[in-house]
């Protein structure tokens, strides 16, 4: 790796099991797997240095090394469960290239449930994380309605107490924007995840803000629907 700019990893998670969506990251949107458009964004972006795709099942391997990332190793099976955290999923990747001889200052997680990420998403949020000396920074998108229109509800759904005092009476355009995690691009300083062995975030990570348009996370048919959608309209470029 060259001594005169930090190295990036690409570390893209896709495991065979899915219980929501079967197989969805083999499953075809507009015109590719799934799988392929995380792969072509994260490939495409200047500043990762290799992409890696970590995942316990043959036949997501395949694909993913026909759309152009590298499966140094196979995820165990006890890191491809239903319990098994991203954290430690990140982890095993870090310290089997590590043993391997391979090592970098950050790494770029992305998901194949962001298909609509672009490159210059990827290279936006790590300028980002060098522009502030960052631990961390994790992409959001504002959300679809104010924050305050948001509660838990009792057993008896009673909405007494649903709102604060005055939120009723507030313009939706009066109240501050709010923000979530969207899923789309997470980029970590490695020395600190391997130190802490954990993905927290701390007053040193920070916010890439990502529009709604750019932040559908598929974890349903109705979520793949929609992204196909936004696909098909932007064209079948995958990184724009």
């Amino acid at each position: 790796m060259s001594a005169q700019r930090p190295s990036f990893l690409g570390l893209i998670l896709a495991r065979g099991g899915s219980k929501r969506l079967p197989r969805k990251n083999l499953l075809p949107l507009a015109g590719r797997p799934l799988l392929a458009w995380t792969v072509a964004a994260a490939t495409a972006a200047r500043h990762v240095d290799r992409v890696i795709l970590s995942t316990d099942d043959s036949e997501i391997a395949a694909a993913g090394r026909e759309h152009g990332a590298a499966v140094p190793f196979m995820r165990p099976a006890e890191l491809a469960t239903d319990t098994a955290t991203t954290c430690d999923v990140a982890l095993h990747a870090l310290s089997t290239l590590a043993a391997a001889g391979e090592h970098y200052d950050y790494l770029v997680l992305l998901q194949p449930t962001s298909p609509l990420r672009t490159a210059a998403d990827i290279d936006n949020a790590i300028e980002l994380l060098l522009e502030k000396r960052a631990d961390a920074v994790i992409s959001v998108c504002e959300t679809d309605h104010p924050a305050e229109w948001s509660n838990t509800l009792p057993a008896d759904r009673s909405m007494g107490g649903f709102f604060r005092p005055g939120i009723r009476s507030t313009r939706s355009q009066d109240l501050p924007k709010s923000y979530r995690l969207n899923g789309a691009v997470y980029v970590y300083n490695c020395a600190r995840l391997l130190k802490t062995g954990s993905l927290e975030m701390d007053d040193n990570s920070y916010a890439y803000i990502m529009p709604r348009e750019r932040s559908v996370d598929i974890d349903s048919a109705i979520d793949f629907d929609i992204a196909g959608l936004l696909l098909e309209r932007r064209g079948t470029q995958p990184t724009p």
